[in-house]
């Protein structure tokens, strides 16, 4: 039988005494999948039907500070503006509070500061409930223990999980039904000269977000039967690129490895097409760079901007064909887990 939320954080929380402190904050960086997470097997926990490999984004993410007040509901301020109450973020937010209130009793001030676009598929809800679960540790004194914490941030969203950690990391999709053996952690290899860059197609918010999303794709994607299985190769084949610093591997698989997750919502019904026509006009150029000897390799969650990924060596050659281009160091930025 299934945990309910509020139970499967008790059964997740590192051993320790919860204790109310008056304010806290934190940070976490967004993330991208290069092997991606895309379908749930048990939607009340978040648990994935496939496990998921990503590399941060290195500065770019979400700032969230929590103050306790004396008021009935939760405030919530994003990027200096209060949103309503009613708003569909603020009940997710409160929604998300409300399995630590079971704890300790408290109203939040929640403010929270996005360097990235939020709700544009470039992975904010990850860094958000990322940082506000970083901020709920800090705010009820429960240790920043990343396995732990990362089970948690996978109930606000499934790839939150894996924004507590700088570098790539893994997301286990586990078997057991209360979630326990589904949690994120950082893989020990590093990769200096690996750069992402940032394509911004637009900073709209998507009219289907990725939970809905995923939910049409496994309703009605017959393609969709296949992808577990593809995932599975892709984690691995990753893995080993990884291992053997081979970016020519890396990139083959994580730009298949979009478009094959891509290719599923398009044959749902209705089509799930995320893409604009700056969007397949990127994915040209990047096949036109390769053509002239540029390597490098696009990757895109679930929304039309474009991820570049490319070495160190071939940043300038990149930027002639993106300028607009933000690029960004994974191993360069705070360790959210070190507060």
């Amino acid at each position: 039988m299934s945990l309910s939320p509020a139970e499967a954080l008790r059964l997740y929380l590192p051993e320790c005494t919860p204790v109310l402190q008056t304010q806290a904050e934190a940070f976490a960086p967004s993330n991208i999948a290069l092997c991606k997470y895309w379908g749930k097997r048990q939607a009340a926990l978040n648990l994935p039907v496939n496990s998921s490999l990503s590399i941060s984004l290195g500065e770019l993410g979400t700032r969230t500070r929590l103050q306790v007040i004396d008021a009935p509901s939760d405030e919530v301020w994003l990027n200096g503006q209060q949103l309503d109450a009613d708003s569909r973020f603020v009940r997710k937010v409160s929604q998300f509070i409300d399995l630590f209130r079971s704890l300790t009793p408290a109203r939040f001030r929640v403010t929270t500061h996005n360097n990235i676009p939020t709700a544009a598929g470039l992975a904010s809800s990850a860094s958000g409930f990322a940082a506000l679960t970083l901020a709920l540790a800090g705010i009820y004194a429960i240790p920043r223990d990343g396995r732990s914490l990362s089970r948690i941030a996978r109930m606000g969203s499934g790839s939150a999980s894996r924004s507590l950690f700088c570098g790539f990391a893994q997301w286990h999709k586990g078997e057991l039904d209360d979630g326990s053996d589904s949690f994120a952690e950082v893989l020990s290899e590093a990769w200096p000269d690996l750069r992402i860059g940032v394509v911004e197609i637009t900073t709209a918010e998507k009219s289907v977000d990725s939970r809905a999303g995923m939910t049409r794709t496994t309703d009605s994607c017959l393609l969709y039967e296949k992808w577990p299985q593809q995932a599975a190769r892709d984690l691995q084949t990753l893995r080993q690129a990884i291992a053997a610093q081979d970016f020519t591997l890396l990139g083959e698989t994580a730009e298949h490895n979009a478009l094959s997750m891509h290719a599923t919502m398009i044959a749902s019904w209705p089509p799930l097409l995320y893409w604009q026509p700056a969007s397949i006009e990127a994915m040209q150029q990047v096949w036109q760079c390769r053509a002239q000897g540029i390597e490098v390799y696009f990757t895109m969650d679930a929304g039309p901007n474009i991820k570049l990924l490319f070495q160190q060596h071939s940043i300038e050659a990149v930027r002639a064909c993106f300028p607009t281009m933000t690029v960004v160091d994974p191993w360069h930025g705070p360790d959210p887990l070190q507060g």
